[in-house]
């Protein structure tokens, strides 16, 4: 399966975002998860199986609990297939952040000048 096919389910990609603030239990996963998909227990468990076995999570046994964690290196292929439109994007970003600053160096100086 490629890194894409991975991604593009709404409930692995969830389950990502939670997993990436920090370790989490399999059962924090699948509360949260369950509740905002309506799947069950079960389902939850077979997309953090998928995730584990494309190498995106790892898994931690603590006594009966298993912490899950994500895996950086399965996100170099999918950083490796964006780079060649990054192009599309990183102009764009660079000028909203000089527009960001500008708009800060602005509003010191009115606060600055009475």
């Amino acid at each position: 399966m490629h890194a894409f096919d991975v991604l593009g389910d709404p409930v692995r990609r969830r389950v990502l975002e939670l997993l990436a603030d920090g370790e989490r239990t399999a059962g924090g996963v699948g509360e949260v998860v369950a509740a905002e998909f309506g799947i069950s227990q079960p389902a939850v468990s077979q997309h953090l199986k998928v995730l584990r076995e494309h190498g995106f999570v790892h898994v931690r046994p603590e006594g009966a609990r298993r912490l899950y964690a994500v895996r950086s290196e399965p996100f170099a292929e999918v950083d490796e297939w964006l780079a060649r439109f990054r192009r599309f994007w990183t102009p764009h970003l660079d000028a909203l952040g000089t527009e960001s600053a500008r708009g800060r160096r602005a509003r010191r100086h009115e606060e600055e000048t009475p």
